[in-house]
């Protein structure tokens, strides 16, 4: 059974009438496509506040990226910093951008999320996740997890030659796709464990990403009887072959997947 971290707490301002969530972009220079799509979504969306849940890039190999001329962290940064500007932008690391630090934020202009978060929108308590915490069958990943996000796993890999870090998430990103290529099953997220959390944090809508299966799922309802749900939230893969991209609005009268040239449309 999973054990229910400690949870953040945000309480969303009265003037916030929508907010918008979207994960798992996994940006790279590589795929242009969904990088100036996304680029275009945070010029034009009319949402009061934007939740970003994991993997917003494909791998983060350390903030000092951020400090070489021309970089793609450094551009990506530079394109928050401007959204952020016309409202707030939040942001929780994911299984890819975990080693996202201070200096990221910072010069994004974004507010980082612990996970999980409960955001307390008017009545409404939402839990956010990324997800991954949660798909306990893939026991091998939770064990690199409980790993990798151990202070010395990190402070030894960020003191690495950020080329060997380069070429590190490199070979990441060449395993993981000869994975997807295999049609390997991925793991779900674990019912009990999701329950546990909700009931933790007496939360009534569970969001996350991670999966890359978006859907709505209906849950047992609480101790009081009350509705509860787990909307999974759309990756997004924009090339020649491929088109899949969603933003979750939500606002008063509940939650809308919206395809993303509905969300924006092109001017």
């Amino acid at each position: 059974m999973s054990t229910v971290l400690p949870a953040q707490e945000l309480v969303a301002p009265a003037l916030w009438h929508t907010v918008e969530f979207i994960s798992d972009l996994h940006l790279d220079p590589a795929e242009p496509g969904t990088l100036d799509a996304w680029r275009r979504y945070l010029r034009s969306s009319r949402a009061d506040a934007i939740f970003m849940l994991g993997d917003l890039f494909e791998v983060w190999v350390g903030d000092d990226t951020l400090d070489e001329p021309g970089s793609f962290e450094a551009d990506a940064a530079a394109s928050l910093q401007q959204a952020a500007a016309q409202r707030p932008l939040f942001f929780m690391v994911g299984n890819r951008d975990f080693l996202a630090g201070d200096a990221f934020l910072q010069r994004s202009g974004m507010t980082g999320l612990s996970d999980p978060t409960v955001l307390v929108l008017g009545e409404r308590r939402i839990l956010l996740s990324h997800g991954d915490a949660l798909c306990l069958e893939d026991v091998d990943y939770q064990k690199f997890r409980a790993l990798s996000r151990s202070a010395a796993w990190m402070q030894h890999t960020l003191g690495q030659p950020l080329a060997a870090r380069r070429a590190l998430g490199k070979a990441m990103r060449t395993e993981s796709q000869l994975r997807k290529d295999s049609g390997a099953e991925y793991a779900d997220v674990d019912l009990p464990a999701t329950l546990q959390w909700m009931d933790a944090t007496d939360t009534q809508w569970f969001i996350h990403g991670h999966t890359h299966r978006p859907a709505d799922h209906a849950l047992p309802a609480d101790a009081r009887g009350r509705p509860r749900n787990r909307i999974v939230l759309s990756d997004w893969h924009l090339d020649a072959h491929t088109h899949r991209a969603e933003v979750l609005r939500v606002n008063a009268q509940g939650w809308q997947r919206l395809p993303l040239e509905t969300a924006v449309p092109r001017a």
